[in-house]
């Protein structure tokens, strides 16, 4: 067991990653509330996000939730990743995504991010996840990604 499995608040530098670590979100259920948090939070008043009867006169079984609001949900502060970068993360630099299944009111949402890359620079380096959301029917309903800027170890640098 290393120092940062018995701490995780000690710092992780960029060569302390592996390609394919996993890091999971809790679970989260798209409750009323989330919507209309969200719905605050973004000034999106797309009745298809809030209205169930409207929803419905469309297909949809129930309130659809928006892609952005599924896509927070790979959200890394909500994980473990943030108190392992917390002196070495420079930012977050790039992200992206794509929506492949609806959404909806009261689905719960599990989603993860893995490493797939790590790119090395001179005094920092680039992690490169892929971000990916199940529902609780164990279906992929988002694909994306996200990019970190992490610095690597001063006495290494």
């Amino acid at each position: 067991m290393t120092n940062i499995d018995k701490n995780p608040a000690v710092t992780r530098w960029f060569e302390d990653f592996t390609l394919g670590e996993v890091f999971h979100n809790p679970s989260r259920t798209m409750t009323d509330g989330i919507f209309a948090m969200f719905q605050a939070a973004s000034g999106d008043n797309d009745p298809i996000h809030y209205n169930l009867e409207y929803c419905q006169d469309r297909g949809h079984r129930d309130m659809l939730a928006h892609g952005m609001q599924t896509f927070i949900q790979t959200a890394a502060g909500a994980g473990t990743f943030p108190s392992q970068v917390a002196d070495s993360l420079v930012g977050l630099i790039e992200f992206g995504g794509n929506i492949l299944k609806p959404v909806y009111r009261n689905d719960t949402l599990y989603a993860k991010l893995e490493i797939t890359d790590l790119i090395e620079q001179n005094t920092t380096g680039i992690i490169v996840m892929t971000a990916s959301v199940e529902n609780h029917q164990g279906i992929e309903v988002l694909s994306g990604f996200h990019k970190y800027l992490i610095r690597k170890r001063p006495d290494q640098a």
